[in-house]
């Protein structure tokens, strides 16, 4: 997981202080209804595909972007699902960040789910009823997907734990 270049230079001017970044994630859905999942590099957990929007660059583009980045697949953004806050994450490093996240709804439209960089080390689709174990993170936004999505995914809530 390269560090972007803008928060390379960023760190050389405030040192480990807390940076506030926008951040884009993404419940992407095939056409059955399966959730794409990324086994993330850094904290060894399943996860929905995120990442920190480049400068100037719109959520929505940079949704697309990451998701094909990190698995190869590409998808289009249907609609916001939620705009949240994190909390702020002191990495080993010193470094301290809070992410303005703004998760997607997406529809996947094309590619073979793979491990397309090193941020991942698995990528897969997976059935509602079959998601393994994931950071409360994702769960939150597939729930949310699962009340919020088109009516081919409708009942998914029932799967987490809702309904």
């Amino acid at each position: 997981m390269p560090t972007p270049d803008f928060i390379r230079e960023l760190r050389a001017l405030v040192g480990d202080r807390l940076l506030w970044m926008p951040g884009a994630s993404a419940v992407v859905l095939d056409d059955e209804g399966r959730v794409l999942l990324g086994l993330r590099s850094d904290t060894g957990e399943w996860s929905i595909i995120g990442g920190i929007c480049d400068p100037g660059e719109q959520p929505a583009a940079a949704i697309v972007r990451e998701v094909f980045e990190e698995t190869s697949v590409h998808c289009v953004p249907e609609r916001v699902l939620l705009v949240e806050a994190l909390e702020r994450v002191v990495y080993p490093n010193g470094d301290e960040c809070q992410f303005m996240d703004i998760c997607f709804l997406a529809r996947a439209v094309g590619g073979e789910a793979r491990v397309n960089d090193d941020e991942s080390l698995e990528v897969g689709w997976f059935a509602v009823d079959a998601l393994p174990p994931m950071e409360p993170f994702a769960v939150a936004r597939i729930r949310l997907a699962a009340k919020e999505a088109p009516t081919w995914f409708a009942g998914c809530g029932e799967e987490l734990g809702e309904g």
